[in-house]
Order: C-alpha cells, then sequence, then structure tokens
C-alpha cells in the first residue's frame, strides 16, 4: 500500500475538502481497478487453465486434505479458526466496534472510510465470484462443504481487508516498540484464515491469492482517497506505516488544522 509523502508542516485546508472527500473515495474504487492488476493476472491464469497453477492448486488440495483426514480432530479446530476465530462475521464485528471508537474519538471521516471500505470489499468480492463463476474442489472425501463460486476466498478477502483496515486505523495508538507485534497480529489471520479454507478442501490456493490481492488492492486504493483528502486538508502526510490518522495518537480527538 503507498503513501503520499509530503513535508510534515500542516498546508492550509481547501474549502471544498470536505464535499470531495467523497468523491475521492468514489474515484478510489475507480482506481482500484488499477491496482488489482495482479488480480487480474492471476483471473487470467485460473480461466485459462494454465498448467502450472493447476498442479499447484491440485497439488495443495490433495497433501492437505490428506493430511486432514488423517488427523479428524484437526477439522474441529480448522472449522473454528475459519467461521468463528477468523470468519467474516468476527472480522466485520471487528470493523464495526472500531467505527464506534472512531465516532467517540469524533473521527468522523476515518469511520467513514472504514466503514465503506469493509462494505465495499463484501460488495466486490460478491460481484467477482458471480462474474468468474469458478467450481469449488471437489474431493473424494470431503470433510467441509461451503456454498457459492470459488473464486475469489470471500473469506481471504475480507480478513485481508479488515485486518489492513485495522492496522492503518490503530498504528498511532500502539506504541512504536510495539508496532512490529501490531503488524504481526494482522497477518496472522490473514495466513491462518487462507490455510484453513485449502485446508478444508473448500478453495483452491489461487482463490487464497485472489481474496487477498483483491482485499489488498481496495485498502490501498481507499486510503490513497484518504491521505490525497488529508493533503487537500491541510493536514501532514506521513508514511503509511504511521497510520492513516497519526492525530489519534493525541489524548484528544483530532483537531482541525487552522486556517
Amino acid at each position: 500500500m503507498g503513501s503520499i509523502t509530503t513535508d510534515h508542516a500542516p498546508r492550509p485546508p481547501r474549502p471544498d475538502s470536505d464535499r470531495r472527500f467523497g468523491t475521492r473515495l468514489l474515484l478510489a474504487l475507480l482506481g482500484f481497478a488499477v491496482a488489482a492488476v495482479p488480480c487480474a493476472i492471476l483471473l487470467v491464469l485460473v480461466e485459462s487453465h494454465w498448467g502450472p497453477l493447476q498442479r499447484l492448486d491440485r497439488d495443495a488440495a490433495d497433501s492437505l486434505h490428506r493430511t486432514v483426514l488423517a488427523h479428524p480432530a484437526l477439522v474441529t479446530v480448522l472449522r473454528v479458526c475459519t467461521d468463528v476465530l477468523w470468519g467474516p462475521w468476527t472480522m466485520r464485528l471487528m470493523i464495526a466496534l472500531l467505527v464506534c471508537w472512531l465516532a467517540v474519538r469524533r473521527a468522523w471521516r476515518l469511520a467513514l472510510w472504514a466503514a465503506l471500505t469493509t462494505a465495499a470489499s463484501a460488495l466486490i468480492g460478491l460481484l467477482v465470484k458471480e462474474a468468474v463463476a469458478r467450481a469449488r474442489p471437489a474431493l473424494p472425501e470431503p470433510v467441509a462443504h461451503a456454498g457459492g463460486y470459488s473464486f475469489p476466498s470471500g473469506h481471504a478477502m475480507t480478513a485481508m481487508t479488515c485486518c489492513a483496515v485495522a492496522l492503518l486505523v490503530l498504528l498511532p495508538v500502539i506504541p512504536r516498540g510495539w508496532r512490529p507485534v501490531a503488524w504481526l497480529a494482522a497477518l496472522v489471520p490473514v495466513i491462518g484464515v487462507g490455510f484453513t479454507r485449502v485446508a478444508l478442501g473448500v478453495h483452491w490456493v489461487s482463490d487464497v491469492v485472489g481474496g487477498w490481492l483483491l482485499g489488498l488492492a481496495l485498502v490501498a486504493a481507499t486510503a490513497w482517497a484518504f491521505e490525497t483528502w488529508r493533503m487537500e486538508a491541510g493536514r501532514p502526510v506521513l508514511p503509511v506505516t504511521e497510520g492513516l490518522e497519526p492525530e489519534l495518537g493525541a489524548s484528544g480527538p483530532p483537531e482541525p488544522p487552522a486556517a
């Protein structure tokens, strides 16, 4: 996820910056199409039945399926992880609570960004699934079932989107020495849910990677829109590793810049 780097000194805000923020978010969704180019390339390979990718998908599915069949107790653990601990509704609830916290802090635009990015993720994932209409894996002794189409993995896309959103929101309030732990805490569910989907035999590896790429592209596009608003509003725009709203690290809610 890129960042717009500028001088840290505040700039005079543009009077129409608030009104333009919504427009920027809409334009970011269009820019999402460009950011999603790696996923588009993967989709082409999937649709063209590219041999190396098909072998990777099949070998990973068969290997993990044999392992799960040999350890029945593992199925329960995987199901709890994929549907409860890291499930889409758990992730969305996390973002809902985060949005409420931002509202209490009066960080309205950041709350709007988090809510819209998460909602857009669910909608885009559904639309792509319907457009691609890829069948899910058909294994000889299935241990789990899932409805709908396979590409991209909705669980993987939701995990990537929600964890990235949470990380970008919370980085300013996390002490710098603990930030590597925060990055790891965001990474574990993303990788973990991808593993569970393949291990349970309900997705191919390429479905999971496609979900990750789409989620990352969406967050990158909407984060660009948010940073552009900050620049136009006269707020300092720091590297994305500092979070999207550095002022959250202060004791009080973000203050508007002086005119």
